[in-house]
């Protein structure tokens, strides 16, 4: 069942109307899990850091050995021409997607060079209101490492990881939570970056291969550090976020989420959270 609506599907060098079918049973992208696919937005008639979202699809198919078939260029191209038909302040979700279709070596490992399907899917998914806001709780369930799984990849077998981790914090009564890595620091959220306010200054997870480190965040970092602020990458406690006057999630999805809760602590919607969101869009509006 698709998220949005309004969808339109590129596949096999022209677009379709409607959520069509694009994979085949043989597939081993449909048996084999070698799935990759990557997330941009258009939204305010923007579409920040679309290239980088396509450059970074290319780099997670050849991290799953799925050979990639067109160049950021090229997708951007027929994003842009997917998006023609949507109203100019339409919010669609960007899904570019790669999938390998033959196997080598037994079929468990997609075949060198072999033929690579490719989609894109757009759907109209509304942006978060001003006012919306996440609670968070831990979980059981941490992020694995490389050794484990191919987490230098948006990789679509790295999700059921991450629906335990949303359905484990939804049974609790809170939206989302915060993941610990191998070590039991503070890797990401379930879904998206986290980061926490403290005195001013804005603090991360240091990235240590075990969570993508999201485009957005490289932007929100990169906007604060121009502002002044000072933010910090490092190894991070749960206390550290117990501590927090604020705490905000970032992603590509809704770009800034402010946190409300992390189990029985709570905090306000902060003046760094509510800048975070205004330099993201007054960047994306001069870029």
């Amino acid at each position: 069942m698709p998220t949005g609506t309004n969808i339109r599907t590129y596949h096999e060098g022209t677009w379709h109307d409607g959520d069509i079918p694009v994979m085949r049973a043989a597939d081993h992208g449909m048996w084999l899990g070698s799935n990759v696919f990557d997330g941009a937005r258009m939204a305010h008639g923007l579409t920040p850091d679309l290239e980088l979202h396509c450059e970074r699809l290319n780099a997670s198919a050849r991290a799953l050995m799925v050979t990639p078939t067109l160049t950021a260029a090229q997708m951007v191209e027929i994003v842009r021409e997917g998006l023609k038909t949507y109203p100019e302040k339409a919010a669609v979700y960007i899904r570019p997607m790669y999938w390998a279709i033959e196997g080598g070596m037994s079929a468990i490992v997609p075949k060198e060079g072999g033929e690579t399907g490719f989609a894109i899917s757009l759907e109209e998914i509304p942006m978060a209101p001003a006012d919306h806001s996440a609670t968070l709780t831990r979980t059981r369930f941490r992020r694995p490492v490389l050794e484990d799984a191919v987490v230098n990849a948006k990789a679509a077998c790295l999700y059921p990881n991450n629906a335990r981790m949303l359905a484990e914090a939804r049974s609790r009564g809170f939206t989302n939570a915060i993941v610990a890595d191998a070590l039991g620091n503070v890797a990401e959220a379930a879904t998206a970056n986290v980061f926490a306010v403290r005195d001013g200054e804005v603090f991360t997870p240091v990235p240590n291969g075990t969570f993508l480190a999201g485009i957005t965040r490289a932007r929100h970092i990169a906007n604060l550090r121009a502002d002044g602020v000072r933010v910090h990458e490092c190894v991070m406690s749960f206390d550290d976020f117990h501590d927090a006057d604020e705490v905000f999630l970032s992603g590509n999805m809704m770009k800034v989420i402010p946190v409300t809760a992390f189990d029985d602590t709570n905090y306000q919607i902060g003046p760094v959270t509510r800048r975070v969101r205004e330099m993201y869009w007054d960047w994306a509006g001069r870029a």
